[in-house]
């Protein structure tokens, strides 16, 4: 199994090249980013970190003494606003309260405590508390997210859509626990599925994976003409 998760990951990496992910001016602001991007789509959230930006506000004593309101306003763009701002309030306020916005003490403590605590804040769930862990606090932990899932039950490396934790043991059983790597290989994984192997209408015929995909073989034997 290591050797077909880390196939996959050799025959992306030739498709696509490095992602260089993730976006952003600093560990903070791939934080904030992290909760904004729940359910959106990332142009938005763009424009909702230029907003705070502009606002003079993206940093945790900001977010924190700005008013759930006006927080709300200016990450209007992201979606789902007043909820997000309730929860970029409180992950500022564990910020403050547990390490007074240093972010190297945070970066300090060991993964699982540090995992731990961030699931007990308002609003961060699994896979945003490992997108804040392996890209703004260089930890090595794989993020698992609905394009993770879709991927790897088409390969039928999976035989069922599991949960969280199962995808992610799956990963970091077969894979050198490597921040480059895990960060690099979800970044493949997002960028793929966006554009080939799509929800609706995968484009099977032009994928990387086709030869060790059974689904996308079926896909395109459908769709060959049988002129025999």
């Amino acid at each position: 199994m290591s050797e077909s998760i880390l196939d996959i990951y050799k025959r992306l990496y030739r498709a696509y090249g490095p992602q260089c992910w993730w976006p952003a001016d600093g560990p903070f602001e791939m934080m904030v980013g992290a909760i904004l991007t729940q359910n959106t789509a990332w142009r938005n959230v763009e424009k909702a970190i230029e907003n705070l930006k502009v606002a003079g506000v993206l940093c945790p004593e900001g977010l924190r003494d700005l008013l759930e309101p006006d927080l709300a306003r200016l990450i209007y763009p992201s979606g789902y606003y007043n909820v997000k701002a309730k929860k970029l309030k409180a992950f500022a306020r564990y910020v403050g309260d547990t390490y007074q916005d240093d972010l190297d003490v945070m970066a300090s403590v060991p993964l699982s405590v540090l995992r731990d605590e961030l699931l007990t804040v308002y609003g961060i769930g699994e896979e945003t508390a490992d997108d804040i862990l392996l890209y703004a606090l260089s930890k090595p932990v794989f993020v698992v997210d609905a394009f993770t899932k879709r991927l790897f039950y088409r390969l039928g490396v999976t035989n069922k859509i599991g949960k969280y934790r199962e995808y992610q043991g799956l990963f970091e059983r077969s894979l050198s626990p490597s921040v480059a790597l895990f960060g690099e290989y979800h970044a493949l994984i997002v960028h793929h599925t966006k554009h080939v192997c799509r929800k609706i209408q995968p484009l099977c015929g032009s994928c990387s994976l086709l030869r060790i995909c059974p689904l996308g073989r079926r896909n395109v034997m459908c769709e060959t003409p049988d002129f025999e």
